[in-house]
């Protein structure tokens, strides 16, 4: 049997997963990331993730794929771009192959998702998928006819960093007024925390039951931007189906209020393009990466 081992490096937890050859998940564990102890402790917690894995199949024959935040940078084989930022300039593919003297794909986390979304899930139905991450950051990746196009520069979907005020808030990235410091958990939770000066999760916020006359002026900001971030994909990629994913992805109001206000700036007199909920839950960042090991 052709086992298939996925590890998904996320901005809070790293996670695995063992695939048979009909991708059914055999076995999914996870544990910390806990990225304030620095890059070292990470590459522990992914070597002690990946052996529980092969453990769990004895060391039998397997691929594997790793998504992570962020890109290998074709000049230098460093990774970049990533918001867990102390694994940035690292050879990070070459630490892993050497750690576990086996070849290994890394891939972006959200054109993970974007794929298992595109095989097994909620855009299997659909020839062009674009699947969004709305978590920690904001991530986004294309697939079409069932395989992923990363681009040249293995920049395609990172809509995240895409500029929609040129005069807001610092990114990490470098720029200002990203949508990723809009419309991820991190943004949203900056947002409140300064104009609140509350602390409270993002999704915890979005799911209030009431909310007084400031929170809900920032809830109201915060689907225009969904609307405007989004429609600008739809505007210039059309899409045939957005797939949402992240902890921000069960709000449900993103798929009729958030849709009306993407559905505002779409340039088209009739849209229709369906957002849907993720069917994979948390799973589909870890079977993406399963899906593009070698």
């Amino acid at each position: 049997m052709a086992y298939k081992i996925g590890i998904d490096i996320g901005g809070t937890k790293i996670e695995s997963a063992v695939l048979d050859s009909q991708n059914n998940i055999l076995f999914r564990e996870r544990v910390s990331t806990e990225s304030h102890f620095g890059s070292d402790h990470i590459l522990n917690q992914i070597s002690i993730i990946y052996n529980m894995a092969a453990d769990s199949i004895n060391r039998e024959i397997h691929t594997l794929g790793v998504g992570t935040p962020g890109s290998i940078s074709k000049k230098t084989n460093f990774l970049q771009n990533s918001n867990t930022q102390c694994l940035n300039g690292l050879p990070l593919k070459l630490i892993l192959e050497e750690r576990f003297n086996k070849s290994l794909v890394i891939e972006n986390d959200a054109n993970c998702f974007t794929l298992a979304e595109a095989i097994l899930g909620a855009g299997k139905k659909y020839e062009f998928v674009f699947g969004v991450i709305m978590g920690t950051g904001c991530g986004g990746g294309f697939v079409m006819d069932k395989k992923l196009r990363p681009g040249p520069q293995h920049l395609s979907g990172e809509w995240g960093h895409s500029i929609i005020n040129p005069d807001g808030p610092n990114c990490y990235c470098g720029k200002r007024g990203c949508i990723e410091t809009y419309i991820s958990g991190g943004g949203l939770e900056r947002i409140i925390k300064d104009n609140l000066n509350l602390e409270i999760s993002a999704s915890d916020f979005l799911n209030k039951d009431q909310h007084n006359k400031e929170e809900q002026a920032i809830l109201n900001n915060f689907y225009k931007n969904f609307g405007v971030a989004l429609s600008n994909i739809v505007n210039i990629i059309d899409p045939d189906v957005i797939v949402l994913g992240g902890g921000l992805s069960n709000h449900s109001a993103l798929y009729n209020i958030g849709l009306d206000r993407v559905y505002d700036n779409i340039f088209c007199d009739d849209p229709n393009i369906p957002i849907l909920k993720n069917n994979l839950g948390d799973s589909s960042g870890v079977v993406g990466a399963a899906l593009i090991g070698i």
